[in-house]
């Protein structure tokens, strides 16, 4: 057990921002006086390996840079970097902010409509594609009348496009950065908008300051001679860009970049390859991995010492596997595009409760609220909220500037007395120690009979049965009890779902949980519906629910 640390650490902080920041800067300009220093290696599905120092990276940011400006690309327009984990991404993020220009990340896997929206929405003036991501862009690229250029990276070719090999070939080295100021906007990253739109988040310089507390604690001090940090998260979201990629150069060490699809398997040969340090690997690939290799230390020779993880609930049962099996203490974490990285573990300062996401992280100011903005009683659920004024007094870096033309929306965040608490839409509730213990997203907490249900924590017994790769928890409309507890259950190779099954797991449920939790209805399914960011759409399932059984009334 660690010494608790939390509450010297936690009153001491001091945000110190400076009134000029930039990250193009601050996560490469600054290293790349180092010619030695390495900041990226990258390897792809079919074993293409490659090494990047600093500056290396800052030579072909400074030539992009030079590439947008004669394209006409000034301070606050944006380009789309439409790239998975590879090494132009990165440089693309530097020549963007070093520029004072605004990045808009676009995942590779979006379809065309979800494209075209993003683009128009935003003002977008270039884009930057491959192979990947330029199939999706050829139906819409007539529809994007802001869309001036594109250019393709690595053999990516229509008649609309222009080579990047070409382009850097005939650009100076030499780039003079912009001054920016902190509050200054640099990325523009669009939510995956679960109720309307997705919302465009801007988001300032400053809140690459505002994200390191959480990262550098919950990788217990990142980082520590010899760090080498990975993570299959794409760098197209919050939780690759700002939770992995971004922050490992701002401390000036290098990352794994890996172009494939995620396999459990190789995720850990990766890890033993390069001999993976920190990662940050999602609760969904934390069970991939703990049910695909159940005891990695005979296998695989790691060299891990922190596991970051996030985005849904990790569960007590991957927590106690990563322990045991990895070596590692998992340090779960929460946050969200708007203000990334406020709550988490650091389980060699403070002690990581299995099932709690941790305690607020240095430098930001949580609380928990009822729909009508009131703080609510210890050891009540309520919404995870965020104030913009740090403990300290100052304004929280790590804060989204607006919704990007969408004012209500924006003001529709904030809530309280001072107007100064940020909705999460997430809930949770806290402990006496000042733990939170996540109970879901607000939208996913459903009344059945009367009760309460979060899913997480149903889910979580669930995946604790040897049967069960993956589970997800929705209400299924009843006309006695208004829902009923349903499960759609992912099953391990070799497990037969039939209905002893069903009885086994709803038998297991019950065992250690409430009477009123365990699933009356359980649903055997091949995948389930995920966001590229690994987080299960549960609204999907709620959906197919409420359709199957209106259709069954009406017979």
């Amino acid at each position: 057990m660690s010494v608790d640390r939390y509450a010297d650490i936690y009153g001491a902080f001091r945000w110190e921002v400076p009134r000029e920041f930039n990250i193009g800067q601050a996560c490469c300009g600054r290293w790349a006086r180092d010619r030695w220093r390495f900041a990226l290696y990258y390897e792809d599905e079919a074993g293409r390996t490659a090494k990047y120092t600093f500056w290396d990276i800052q030579q072909d940011a400074n030539r992009l840079s030079n590439v947008l400006a004669a394209l006409g690309i000034a301070r606050g327009d944006k380009v789309a970097i439409m790239l998975p984990q590879r090494p132009e991404t990165v440089i693309a993020h530097i020549a963007v902010y070093q520029m004072g220009a605004v990045a808009l990340p676009l995942s590779f896997l979006f379809g065309p409509d979800a494209l075209e929206y993003r683009l128009n929405n935003s003002d977008t003036m270039v884009a930057i594609v491959d192979e990947a991501s330029l199939p999706n862009l050829i139906p819409v690229r007539d529809r994007c009348p802001r869309l001036q250029h594109v250019i393709a990276v690595d053999g990516a070719r229509e008649s609309f496009t222009a080579p990047w090999e070409e382009l850097l070939a005939k650009a100076s080295r030499r780039f003079d950065p912009v001054t920016t100021l902190a509050t200054d906007p640099a990325m523009l990253i669009y939510t995956s908008g679960t109720t309307g739109p997705p919302k465009g988040a801007l988001m300032p310089q400053s809140c690459m300051i505002g994200n390191m507390p959480g990262f550098t604690y919950s990788h217990d001090q990142f980082p520590q001679a010899g760090d080498l940090f990975w993570s299959p998260a794409d760098w197209a979201w919050t939780g690759g860009l700002m939770d992995a990629l971004m922050p490992t150069l701002y401390c000036g060490y290098p990352i794994l970049g890996y172009r494939g699809r995620f396999d459990p398997e190789k995720a850990l040969w990766l890890m033993q390859k390069y001999q993976v340090t920190s990662s940050f690997l999602f609760p969904t690939a934390l069970k991939m991995m703990m049910k695909a290799v159940p005891e990695p230390g005979a296998r695989y020779d790691l060299g891990l010492r922190s596991i970051m993880s996030g985005g849904e609930a990790v569960g007590t049962a991957v927590f106690d596997w990563a322990r045991h099996h990895l070596g590692v203490t998992v340090n779960e974490m929460f946050g969200q595009t708007e203000m990334n990285y406020v709550v988490g573990n650091s389980h060699t300062l403070w002690p990581a409760k299995p099932g709690s996401i941790g305690r607020p992280y240095p430098g930001h100011r949580i609380t928990l609220i009822d729909d009508a903005g009131n703080e609510v009683p210890q050891g009540e659920v309520g919404e995870v909220a965020v104030h913009r004024i740090a403990p300290d007094g100052t304004p929280d870096p790590v804060f989204f500037i607006e919704y990007f033309k969408n004012p209500d929306g924006t003001r529709n965040k904030f809530t309280g007395p001072d107007n100064g608490w940020s909705r999460t839409g997430d809930e949770a509730r806290m402990d006496a120690d000042g733990y939170l213990w996540y109970q879901g997203r607000a939208d996913d907490m459903f009344k059945a009979a009367g009760y309460r249900i979060g899913p997480s924590e149903i889910e979580n017994c669930l995946v604790k049965h040897p049967a069960v790769a993956n589970a997800a928890v929705v209400p299924s409309p009843d006309e006695t009890r208004g829902n009923v507890v349903k499960a759609f259950i992912v099953l391990t190779p070799g497990s037969l779902g039939d209905q002893a099954l069903i009885d086994d797991l709803q038998q297991h449920v019950r065992k250690y949980l409430a009477p009123y939790e365990y699933p009356r209805e359980i649903e055997f399914i091949d995948k389930l519906p995920m966001t590229t960011t690994g987080k299960v759409q549960r609204r999907v399932l709620r959906e197919l629910e409420k359709e199957r059984k209106s259709k069954a009334a009406l017979k």
